[in-house]
């Protein structure tokens, strides 16, 4: 069963993060890959900070802790920043950048 809108065409979730890193605002799926690639960045850098303080070397875990503090506070902004805007549907940014078919492309298939 189809939930949304029933004339929605159906995006490929490739197609829907191309078009949300082209067009303006952010979609469903191009934000899942944004947690998504926040989320291996976190595995990196706690792997990172595990090697650092195995080393016993200050300058590194130092520099290490840094990364980690810019990471979470660029993660905690964009959370901040969409729960203000909220995000914006894929159809709208098709039909911002001119790739949706129109309404009367439509009704001329039709006829």
């Amino acid at each position: 069963m189809e939930v949304g809108n029933p004339n929605s065409q159906q995006v490929s979730s490739a197609t829907a993060v191309l078009v949300g890193a082209l067009a303006s605002g952010v979609n469903g799926p191009t934000w899942s890959v944004v947690k998504a690639t926040f989320f291996i960045l976190a595995l990196s850098l706690a792997a990172m900070s595990c090697l650092a303080f195995l080393s016993k070397d200050l300058a590194m875990a130092l520099h290490v802790f840094v990364l980690v503090a810019l990471s979470g506070a660029l993660f905690f902004l964009l959370n901040r920043f969409l729960a203000e805007t909220g995000l914006v549907s894929i159809e709208q940014q098709m039909q911002e950048m001119g790739l949706a078919p129109n309404d009367q492309d439509k009704q001329n298939k039709r006829e």
